[in-house]
């Protein structure tokens, strides 16, 4: 089958082969034919070293698709069954998940580890213990969650990730009161539906933050009241805040630098809420007298800081009922031979979001 395959980290292109097998199916799995990926900023930061990541390995965990066929043990699919792929399946029986803070289980992080595909050079691994730039992949059974009908593979693909992680942070993680002042820096794809949930909260001004005209645009399209520019960020809280700052921030880059400006943006005894995935050796500096002095909540959102498959449900309950627009976010298709012509568009931040179609 054909596959996209990273050979070392820091390589900038893939290469499409057609000798790749998915392999590991057996009790407790589930082969899926994937129909439908996106392409997640998470994907370039495994490419490129920021997340860790053993090499080779085929990237993509945004993914949708049928099952083929499922293991001993398996009960809740079956062959013929449309799935999207959850890159974070909870194992509900660590602390984590009798907390409640399913988000938090260990058990997807563990499958990372093993490879998920074979080639006649070796092993090859799936990025976050997937892989869906592949036609097919084995999983976990928990990793392949049942969608209704009606809703299309490439739709489905964005909810197993970025639509989820976005909608969660303003839903779940910040739980954005009416009426407050929101500014969001970083709008893509997650980005952008950071702001379709704080609008859902009935926030009354949402400010969109991105260096790329195009991204400012569409944000105001999906509910940012105002778009700037970084270097225009400190007028629009002098002009909306009186320059107190920001009652909610998210911070959806991944960077120290940008967190940095996140927190200076948040008033006084508001929240910052850090949603981009960064790097291990990227610090951010705070002092402890700002810290106690400011009170401010610095709240990280992990995969939308909630229960994945409540999640899930309930973005296709907002999707059906017209609340959150999501095929909008799909700005860009592309097969899976032109891969590369999809992650250049990610990088210069031509596109929302890149439908990779299987």
């Amino acid at each position: 089958m054909r596959a996209a395959v990273q050979h070392e980290i820091g390589q900038e292109k893939l290469e499409v082969l057609d000798d790749i097998e998915a392999v590991g199916f057996g009790p407790g799995r589930v082969r899926i034919r994937v129909r439908a990926t996106g392409l997640c900023h998470s994907d370039l930061s495994a490419m490129n070293g920021v997340l860790p990541q053993p090499a080779p390995f085929v990237p993509g965990h945004e993914g949708a698709g049928e099952v083929v066929e499922v293991g001993e043990g398996v009960t809740d699919v079956k062959a013929g069954d449309r799935v999207v792929v959850c890159w974070l399946p909870a194992c509900g029986v660590c602390p984590a998940c009798k907390r409640g803070q399913t988000e938090l289980c260990l058990a997807g992080f563990m499958n990372a580890g093993t490879p998920n595909f074979r080639r006649p050079g070796g092993d090859v691994f799936g990025f976050a213990g997937t892989g869906t730039f592949a036609e097919e992949v084995v999983v976990d059974a928990g990793c392949a969650v049942p969608i209704p009908d009606d809703v299309p593979f490439d739709i489905a693909a964005l909810i197993g990730c970025g639509v989820t992680t976005g909608l969660g942070a303003a839903l779940n993680t910040a739980d954005v009161e009416a009426g407050s002042s929101v500014a969001v820096i970083g709008c893509g794809g997650v980005g952008i539906s950071a702001i379709q949930g704080a609008r859902l909260k009935g926030a009354a001004e949402i400010v969109a933050v991105d260096p790329v005209a195009s991204r400012r645009e569409a944000a105001l399209r999906f509910g940012a009241t105002q778009a700037v520019s970084p270097n225009e960020l400190p007028d629009a809280r002098q002009r909306i805040t009186a320059g107190e700052g920001f009652d909610y921030v998210f911070e959806v880059v991944g960077r120290s630098a940008t967190a940095r400006t996140a927190y200076e943006n948040t008033r006084r005894g508001g929240t910052l809420v850090v949603v981009g995935a960064g790097a291990m050796d990227d610090f951010l500096q705070l002092n402890m007298f700002e810290l106690f002095f400011d009170e401010k909540r610095i709240l990280p959102s992990m995969y939308g800081g909630g229960d994945v498959l409540r999640s899930y449900e309930r973005t296709v309950a907002l999707w059906r009922a017209g609340r959150i627009d999501l095929e909008g976010l799909i700005t860009h298709r592309v097969p899976l031979a032109e891969i590369n012509e999809a992650l250049d568009q990610m990088r210069t931040g031509t596109a929302l979001r890149t439908c990779i179609e299987l």
